[in-house]
């Protein structure tokens, strides 16, 4: 009976390893075609591995916590035969060499996705080479390590890459980081043949599980449950924290008369389910209020690298989704500003059923250029959000309540009850001034204040 090669997927563009979370099979087990084998874990999000075919499982080439670059074979299935070759139906010479056959799997089932409220804080931009001026590109999981261990960019550039094309991983900045000594450069540097020593396997931690010094263990007293926090939850403590050291944020507030878009909304939701089978939810109106007041103040769109001011001119809108654990993701509207209202709402209902449904693929979390989060869904009046990095503004719509309001008329002052909503701008002072920050919120709760009631959709 042949065996069947199951090798590390493809899992995005940027992606170039995974960690192993846990075997879900061991050596032995049986296995069906699609069933789960292992679970894996990204930068970006967490996912399973299912298998390729049915068999049983015969070798485990990795271990639990071990980094795996896309497409090395992981595991050997032994197959039944069915579909495949076997030994039986061919011609037996004297000495029959058993030859592993390859599959990769079509795409991974994704489970969960970590943290990605706080998305990575730097972003996987191309930096220039030290020695050859040949851009290298360096992903988001390095360029996070290599925040968080205090190592510049002029000091990355000289780690020998042992990845394709020559790309730091990050087995090797975690192998660097524990070999160089304390105030200096001690990067393994390429040979004499200019090619880079050969890298010595190593079992490497996520990056919420980076070497720390060892100290006392803490006592408790009192009547207390400790709770060992999740790998989810240490990558957004990490993102958090690292967010709150990178830009200095400032939260401006504002509050935005909404009655005329509830009437509109409870007006139009069945005929608008009924017509484009899809709910239309407050969220798409946001957005697309969002969008239009972007295209008023791009900088507001923009990320900062080093002295530089690199302003987006795509529009890519995330928003920050609850996961049944409790958990945040931000799924992202790619090029909101090209989809109508009805667009949106279909791309806003998809990927919020798809991260809780744990179905969201890598990409589907990369490359948010502003993101927002509705802190009312949980019936919070207002927030001040963390900055998602590496962008410089983050918008929170609080809940919406029914208030008495002074309103102008022409016979003079009248109070009404109205549907009131606040909201908070964070943004990164670097780059964002009050002004700016201040004008933008004031722009949003306009649009959404000036939303006719008679619009068709």
């Amino acid at each position: 009976m042949p065996l069947v090669d199951l090798v590390m997927p493809k899992m995005g563009e940027s992606i170039m390893e995974a960690t192993i979370l846990k075997w879900l099979k061991q050596p032995g087990d049986p296995v069906k075609q699609d069933e789960t084998v292992l679970e894996i874990a990204t930068d970006k999000v967490d996912s399973e591995v299912p298998s390729i075919t049915e068999g049983v499982l015969e070798e485990l080439l990795f271990q639990v916590n071990d980094v795996v670059p896309i497409g090395a074979v992981i595991a050997r299935i032994r197959t039944n035969g069915v579909g495949f070759p076997t030994t039986a139906s061919r011609p037996q010479p004297q000495a029959v060499t058993q030859t592993p056959i390859t599959i990769v799997p079509e795409a991974p089932i994704v489970q969960s996705a970590p943290a990605a409220y706080n998305t990575n804080p730097a972003a996987s931009y191309t930096q220039p080479a030290a020695s050859s001026g040949v851009p290298r590109f360096y992903s988001p999981l390095v360029l996070n390590i290599a925040a968080s261990e205090g190592v510049p960019l002029g000091e990355l550039e000289t780690i020998a890459g042992t990845g394709n094309e020559g790309r730091v991983t990050k087995k090797d900045i975690l192998q660097y980081i524990a070999e160089r000594k304390p105030g200096g450069y001690s990067a393994a540097t390429p040979s004499s043949n200019g090619l880079p020593p050969a890298a010595t396997p190593r079992r490497s931690e996520s990056p919420a599980q980076s070497p720390v010094p060892s100290s006392p263990a803490t006592t408790y007293s009192g009547n207390v449950e400790i709770i060992e926090m999740d790998r989810m939850r240490r990558l957004i403590a990490d993102h958090m924290v690292r967010s709150k050291h990178t830009s200095p944020h400032v939260t401006s507030f504002s509050e935005a008369d909404v009655t005329h878009l509830v009437q509109w909304r409870d007006k139009v939701k069945k005929d608008f389910e009924k017509r484009e089978n899809t709910k239309i939810t407050f969220t798409p109106l946001f957005i697309e209020a969002i969008v239009r007041c972007i295209k008023k103040y791009p900088l507001i769109n923009s990320s900062l690298d080093g002295d530089k001011i690199i302003i987006k001119k795509d529009i890519h809108i995330g928003m920050a989704t609850a996961l049944p654990t409790g958990n945040l993701i931000v799924p992202v509207i790619r090029y909101a500003d090209q989809l109508n209202l009805v667009g949106l709402a279909r791309q806003v209902n998809a990927l919020a059923d798809n991260a809780r449904t744990g179905k969201l693929k890598p990409e589907d979390t990369q490359g948010g250029t502003f993101t927002m989060t509705n802190v009312g869904t949980f019936g919070s009046l207002m927030g001040t959000p963390i900055i998602n990095q590496p962008q410089v503004a983050i918008l929170a719509v609080g809940a919406i309540k029914k208030r008495p309001m002074v309103l102008e008329t022409p016979d003079g002052d009248a109070i009404a009850i109205r549907h009131m909503m606040y909201l908070s701008l964070s943004y990164d002072h670097r780059i964002v001034d009050g002004s700016l920050g201040a004008s933008f919120l004031s722009a949003v709760a306009r649009e959404l204040e000036n939303f006719s009631p008679d619009r068709e959709f």
